[in-house]
């Protein structure tokens, strides 16, 4: 009976991890994002979500002048990935702020994308989603000249 009811838990075990694995996996993947491509938007904080496994900030902004506002949701790492990024905090970007913020959009064409990085106007604080950009020197450089 007792090797009975191990061979059960081993086959409980495995069945369950082979349930919970391609979950994880999917759940972690970015390639919905269209990472060749880099787009600007200018606009306003609407919210922020700093939770994890993801914050998100929403924009309500443009793309290209002329074209209607819409509302954007722009989705990072996990707060702690973003605190070590450097200059993070949970108000490090709040409801109400004017921003410029270059990301990668969906691949299905929908309004969201990974942040890369955003421009505060009121501070000209550049913040990066990018642990290893942040650490780059003159980031602060590389706003789009549309944020100047």
């Amino acid at each position: 009976m007792n090797i009975v009811l191990k061979k059960m838990l081993a086959l409980a075990t495995a069945l369950a991890t082979s349930l919970i694995t391609p979950t994880a996996f999917a759940h972690h993947s970015t390639t919905m994002f269209d990472h060749a491509t880099s787009v600007t938007i200018i606009g306003e904080v609407r919210e922020v979500q700093w939770t994890n496994p993801h914050v998100a900030i929403f924009i309500y902004g443009v793309i290209k002048e002329g074209e209607p506002a819409a509302l954007w949701l722009m989705e990072m790492t996990s707060p702690g990935n973003l605190v070590r990024a450097g200059g993070w905090t949970r108000t490090a970007v709040k409801k109400g702020d004017k921003v410029t913020v270059n990301f990668s959009p969906l691949r299905n064409g929908d309004k969201g994308g990974a942040l890369k990085k955003i421009t505060v106007a009121d501070s000209g604080k550049v913040l990066t989603a990018d642990i290893r950009a942040q650490e780059r020197p003159n980031l602060q450089e590389e706003v789009a000249p549309a944020a100047k």
